[in-house]
Order: C-alpha cells, then sequence, then structure tokens
C-alpha cells in the first residue's frame, strides 16, 4: 500500500514517564520533545501486561473483552481452576469455548476490511497472543521466539533469521532480532496497515533488580537504541512522511514493600477451595489478587469480604454485582471489570508513595516476587501511570496533552485515522482528537472520587472521565 497512511505501535513494557530522559533515552527523549507527549496517561486496571495488552488491541476495559489478570478464573472453561493467561492455555480457552478474548482485536477489525495487523512480541506468550489470537481468519500474524499465529510462519522466519536467542537480562538479544523481523520482513514486504513492536524491557530487568536499579539503565538505553535503529528505518525508506508512531508502556510500577501469600492466608484460615461450597480461588496478579467463590454464592463473598477487611494487608475492595454488595466495597463496574469473565471480588494491596532508592516513588506489597524488587498490579497512582507518545504525519508537534487518556484509546484513534470510525465508535476508549493536527479539544474532563467504608475500614477511588470513556486515576485505603 505504497503512500497510504500506515501505523507502527512500539511498546516499552514497564517504562515510566520519568525514565524518557536525555541521559537515560536519548532517542524517545527526542521523540517525546517534537511530538506529543500523553501527561496524564493511563493503563486499564489490574495494572498487569496481559491485560493491558488485550485492552490495547480490543479498546476494551477488561470487563468486555474477558482477559481479567495475568492468572484468573474463566468460568465458561473450567470453573474450578485458575489458569496462566500464556498462550496454550489462552488456545485452549479458544479451542473449548470459540473466544480468548470477547471482543474483536484490532487485527479482526482490519481483517475485515482487507487490512493486516502484524505483532512482534518479546515479552510472554499471552501477550503476544492477545493481539491476533484469530490470525488465520483475520490475517496479519502474531510473532514470538515461542510460536507464532499463523502456526506455518514460525518455520519460515526461523528458517530465514534464525532461532530466536536465550532469554537474558537484559532481554536485549531478543529485541534486536525482533527488530530485524520488523524492519528486514514486516514493514518492508508485508507492508501491513498497522505493525506493533512490544519489548519485554525494561520491565523483564526491574522486575528482577528494582525499579531504576541494577541493570535498569543498560535495558533502558539498549531498548532505546533498538528504538533509534526503527526510526531511522523509516525514514531512511521514506516511510516517516505517512507513518504515525505510537508509544505507550502497559503500566507503572511499584517496589515491594511486602510478600503476602493471599492463598496460604486464606486456607490457613479454613476457606475451603472452590470446587467445594463456600470455597474460594485466588488469583494471583502481583500488587493484586482476584477472587472468585462457589457458584458466586453472596454469603460466601460477605463471609470473605468480612475476613479480607480486617487483615492489615488488605486495601480497596470491589464486588461484582453477581455476588450483591457486601459492606464497605465499591461496584466492580467502576474499575470497568464486571463482564462475564469477571471475578466475584477483587482485592488490591494499599500503597505509599514512598521513594526507593533509585529516587522511583511508590511502594506496595505484592503476591510474590522480593521485598525491593520491581512490581505492578495495584490501584496505586504509579502503577496507574504510564508512557504515552505520538509523532507523525496526523499529530500536533511539540504538544503536551494533560486529558486523561490511556491505552485503550490507541486502537479507536488508530482505526480513525484509518477512517473505520464505525468500529472505533463500538470501542469503550475514545478517539485522541485533542492531539491530532487540526483536530478539535475532547469533552470536558469529570473526575469523581468514590467512597465505601464499614466499621474499621474505609476505602476510596478516583475515577476521571472524558465522555463515556473513563480513566482509573488511584484507590486505596484510608
Amino acid at each position: 500500500m505504497p503512500g497510504q497512511h500506515r501505523a507502527l505501535i512500539m511498546v516499552f513494557d514497564g517504562l515510566q514517564p520519568a525514565q524518557i530522559t536525555p541521559e537515560l533515552m536519548p532517542n524517545l527523549s527526542k521523540f517525546a520533545d517534537g511530538g506529543v507527549t500523553f501527561a496524564n496517561h493511563h493503563p486499564v486496571f489490574p495494572t498487569v501486561t496481559r491485560v493491558n495488552a488485550s485492552s490495547l488491541v480490543t479498546g476494551c476495559m477488561p470487563g468486555r473483552h474477558g482477559l481479567a489478570g495475568n492468572t484468573f478464573l474463566c468460568r465458561d472453561f473450567d470453573p474450578h481452576r485458575v489458569i496462566p493467561s500464556m498462550e496454550p492455555t489462552l488456545q485452549e480457552v479458544a479451542d473449548s469455548t470459540g473466544h480468548a478474548l470477547l471482543e474483536p482485536t484490532l487485527a479482526d477489525v482490519l481483517g475485515r476490511h482487507g487490512l493486516e495487523y502484524f505483532a512482534i512480541g518479546t515479552g510472554t506468550s499471552g501477550n503476544a497472543y492477545s493481539h491476533n489470537p484469530n490470525a488465520a481468519t483475520s490475517g496479519g500474524a502474531t510473532i514470538h521466539p515461542d510460536f507464532t499465529l499463523p502456526r506455518p510462519l514460525y518455520a519460515e522466519l526461523a528458517e530465514r533469521f534464525g532461532e530466536w536467542p536465550a532469554q537474558d537480562l537484559p532481554n536485549t538479544a531478543r529485541l534486536v532480532h525482533a527488530r530485524r523481523i520488523l524492519t528486514e520482513f514486516v514493514l518492508p514486504e508485508r507492508d501491513p496497515a498497522v505493525a506493533l513492536l512490544w519489548s519485554s524491557e525494561p520491565d523483564k530487568t526491574q522486575h528482577e533488580d528494582g525499579v531504576g536499579l541494577g541493570r535498569a539503565a543498560q535495558a533502558l538505553a539498549e531498548a532505546d537504541a533498538e528504538f533509534g535503529a526503527v526510526m531511522d528505518w523509516l525514514q531512511a525508506n521514506g516511510r516517516a512522511e505517512t507513518t504515525d508512531v505510537f508509544i505507550a508502556s502497559d503500566h507503572g510500577y511499584s517496589t515491594i514493600s511486602d510478600v503476602v501469600r493471599v492463598e496460604q492466608l486464606l486456607r490457613e484460615s479454613n476457606f475451603a477451595t472452590i470446587d467445594h461450597p463456600g470455597g474460594v480461588a485466588v488469583a494471583a496478579n502481583g500488587g493484586s489478587v482476584l477472587l472468585y467463590v462457589n457458584d458466586s454464592e453472596p454469603e460466601t463473598a460477605e463471609k470473605l469480604t468480612s475476613w479480607l477487611v480486617n487483615q492489615p494487608w488488605c486495601g480497596p475492595l470491589f464486588a461484582s454485582e453477581r455476588v450483591g454488595h457486601p459492606a464497605g466495597t465499591l461496584p466492580l463496574d467502576l474499575l470497568g471489570c464486571e463482564g462475564p469473565r469477571s471475578p466475584d471480588l477483587i482485592m488490591s494491596f494499599p500503597w505509599q508513595s514512598v521513594d526507593n532508592p533509585a529516587g522511583y516513588p511508590g511502594s506496595a506489597p505484592a503476591t510474590g516476587g522480593a521485598v525491593g524488587q520491581g512490581q505492578h498490579g495495584s490501584l496505586s497512582r504509579h502503577e496507574l501511570r504510564n508512557t504515552g507518545l505520538a509523532s507523525g504525519p496526523s499529530f500536533k508537534r511539540k504538544a503536551i496533552i494533560d486529558t486523561p487518556t490511556g491505552n485503550i484509546d490507541l486502537a479507536p484513534t488508530i482505526l480513525h485515522l484509518l477512517g473505520l470510525d464505525a468500529a472505533a465508535s463500538a470501542m469503550d476508549g475514545r478517539v485522541l482528537s485533542e492531539a491530532l493536527e487540526n483536530g478539535t479539544p475532547g469533552a470536558t474532563p469529570n473526575r469523581q472520587v468514590h467512597r465505601a467504608e464499614r466499621p474499621g475500614f474505609c476505602q476510596e477511588l478516583q475515577v476521571s472521565a472524558m465522555g463515556s470513556t473513563r480513566y482509573v486515576d488511584w484507590g486505596n485505603r484510608l
């Protein structure tokens, strides 16, 4: 499609806006200075990768697309087993239920119009899988070190580019391999309407070494160099004038202040497993836990709520409409998490704005890892702020946008730029019109604080809205 409009998305997993500096990431810093910076950008909650990847490609909140967490219980697949959101299991879900995701992806929408979406990811297999689960029918592809969709493409790429390098910290060798596939095959030969490159760094290193600590500076610099190589390719091949480039991260970060084994504590308190009356299943998601009760029994949900609010590590607590409204909880719908595959309760750990040794604020307990390491998944304001940048022929120059924006807005904005406004309007996200060249300002932001309490427990949640699109700002126990 020579001369036609294209979009390129580059996601740097776990990248903090504060890490985009001339010293740490000169190429991204230059990009940000020349284009649009979304200064009030949001992931969706839970602030974990596979949930946000699914929201990015569907333009929908988790309650609609149905991938509730990095681990979750999918009742229409197996009502008694918490599963990992990884490629083999998600494929089993799709084979069994007909849908890995409950809403169409960007790839599905583009495929209906004879256009293609290609995604290359160096993170988890579940992240990559969610980008184009239906590649065999929608067209385009997902490319990952462990698999491709469609499946036969894997052998073709291995013959041409060799085997994927082994994982390492930083995971730069795999990013270099992915960038080569992008600039030597995907962009010049397949020329899709939309392409994506997902870097597992700096997330992978910051989980291990801490936010901004240890090898984080190396991971940032090497990821930035690969970004620079992609931008150089666009310029050298005459694509810069027709390609809008979006930069995002999938979540912010906290430093682990304590490790809480929630399921172990539940079992020690005599809560049965979910396959028994009164039983509970726990899906650990770093800074939050998804909780499921046997047959969604309101009595069990109330008993579980009473137990949770008496734990010193319990933070904001939300309940699905199917279990009623236990005292002290807020509705799951406020988070955009209510839906056919939603948990019965979600608990986010409480957080504090404490700096770690590298000066990055935000600390909270987590379900795993070790004290001092990086983690995410909670309602911390430091995790609910992530990177959002854009530049290209459709965007303003040297602009800072402070209206609320989020990962769910990328798909509808891209579809709008491709002239597919009807598909964009069906999504929860919105077109980022205030960032577009000759675009009009969006709706006036509306901010609301929701509170719920019971004896000994009080919580608040702040949500911002632009029209019908909502963004979760923070939630905490008071």
